[in-house]
């Protein structure tokens, strides 16, 4: 493993190399992208919704002025295996991260690799989850194997997972304790850095990946006002989506002050469907929260703007994921194919922002804690249960909350499917069994799932982290 580290780095030092050498004018016609991802926000945590007491008019105004995906949905119903389909444009199970808290293969061709190959600066703020860190979000330590610059970013402040106020975050291996709003902190930190690469006339991918509105909830006492009528839990929940809609704002408003935002592709999601037992409901109607593969846990919001491409706003109900954001980069961009590795298991949407598009020609394929599904177009097809699986038909066209199973009632389509998903779930346990990489093989090495607190190196910082509430429970004698 360490000789591939090596390998992952010197190509790293290599393309930055070969990036100094390339004409600044090249640069100039390539949009700056932005890639934004809330933690656990429900498809039905947004004002444009008509949600019942929040309010997102930041969200709502860029809504208005983009391409709105409503039916857009994370790869998974958790959220490392969400992430790692960002990065990859791959299923997260060929990847390695077969659920929360698994680590990224190193042997992945990711995306910011393919960007800073092509000129671009890259970033990533906020959680990350890709490292098999397990536990609430601690700094990201410089000798981790998986942190973010192994995986093409040049710069990184970056926390293991969820994070909440006045979090601790690592740059580049330097721990830094902030105080405010997560999601403020880790905007203000990316368009410093955006700032910078604007200035210098160099292209930037930034990824901001917030902790909101992941539990632990903790909002503001202004940003808790408006919901005084709920339980407290309710309370910091919409209070955290509050503050992040705000820093959403500021990103908006601070992009165009730099007089970037005409070239600047900003790409909104969330990694997974709602919570449950949050009042009001978090998932719109929809059936099933987080952790599950109804639409509830899988249907996301989604808004991409970028007003040098999408000059005429409007909503679409095309099916869309986030194993599709690599590839529609890459087509934007313009990388070569080598830039992703085969089989990919998203498509790129880039006609979809000047036309609209009738029906998918890819199926999207879901494989997490052992249930999967396939959704082709209007048609779900469903193999979960807990104890015996089984099989589940639903049109989402007319039944977008899955109440009628139609597996009897419509057979050719069920038939259908169950091939599609079958023959995918066999290509898939090739993936699974590392048969995609030029080795033909998972490469030894890859750290399996872990709690921070049993590795050895965080141990010198429990004193000092024992009275954080965010740590609280898990260093509670230790």
């Amino acid at each position: 493993m360490s000789e591939w580290r090596g390998k992952k780095t010197w190509l790293g030092w290599a393309a930055l190399a070969l990036r100094l050498l390339l004409p600044s004018t090249a640069d100039c016609a390539k949009p700056n992208i932005v890639l934004v991802m809330a933690d656990d926000q429900g498809w039905g945590e947004v004002g444009y919704y008509g949600h019942a007491v929040l309010k997102t008019p930041n969200l709502d105004a860029m809504a208005a002025a983009g391409l709105r995906f409503d039916r857009f949905y994370a790869a998974a119903p958790v959220c490392s295996p969400t992430r790692a389909s960002v990065l990859t444009g791959r299923s997260n199970h060929r990847t390695g991260v077969e659920s929360h808290g698994f680590a990224l293969r190193l042997q992945e061709k990711t995306l910011p690799e393919a960007l800073r190959a092509a000129g671009y600066r890259t970033g990533h703020f906020g959680k990350w989850h890709l490292n098999g860190m397990r536990g609430p979000g601690v700094p990201i330590q410089l000798h981790d194997s998986h942190h973010p610059g192994n995986f093409g970013f040049d710069q990184w402040l970056s926390v293991t997972n969820y994070f909440d106020r006045n979090p601790i975050l690592s740059r580049q291996g330097q721990f830094t304790e902030f105080e405010g709003d997560s999601s403020e902190i880790v905007v203000e930190q990316a368009l410093e850095f955006i700032s910078r690469q604007a200035s210098a006339g160099v292209p930037s991918f930034s990824v901001i990946w917030f902790g909101t509105p992941h539990s632990p909830f903790v909002a503001s006492e202004e940003d808790r006002q408006a919901f005084s009528q709920l339980d407290e839990a309710s309370q910091n929940h919409y209070g955290e989506l509050v503050a992040m809609d705000r820093s959403i704002g500021t990103l908006r408003r601070r992009l165009r002050e730099l007089k970037i935002h005409q070239n600047t592709l900003i790409w909104f999601c969330s990694d997974n469907g709602g919570l449950p037992k949050i009042t009001p409901a978090t998932v719109g109607g929809l059936r099933g929260f987080k952790g599950s593969l109804y639409e509830g846990g899988l249907r996301v919001p989604a808004i991409i703007q970028w007003p040098q491409a999408i000059d005429q706003p409007r909503a679409t109900s095309f099916p869309a994921s986030t194993m599709d954001i690599f590839p529609t980069i890459a087509e934007i961009v313009g990388l070569p194919e080598s830039a992703m590795l085969e089989p990919q298991d998203g498509l790129s949407l880039k006609s979809l922002f000047s036309h609209d598009l009738s029906r998918r020609t890819k199926p999207i394929a879901f494989s997490c804690f052992g249930d999967s599904a396939i959704i082709d177009n209007d048609f779900k097809l469903l193999h979960v249960g807990k104890k015996q699986k089984k099989y589940e038909l639903y049109d989402l066209a007319s039944d977008p909350s899955e109440t009628k199973n139609l597996l009897t009632e419509r057979a050719d389509v069920a038939d259908k499917l169950e091939k599609q998903l079958t023959a995918w779930r066999e290509e898939l346990s090739e993936s699974i069994a590392g048969k995609d990489y030029p080795e033909g093989t998972v490469l030894p090495g890859e750290p399996e799932p872990r709690q921070w607190t049993a590795v050895e190196s965080y141990r010198p910082y429990f004193d000092a982290w024992r009275d954080r509430p965010e740590y609280r429970s898990r260093l509670k004698g230790k």
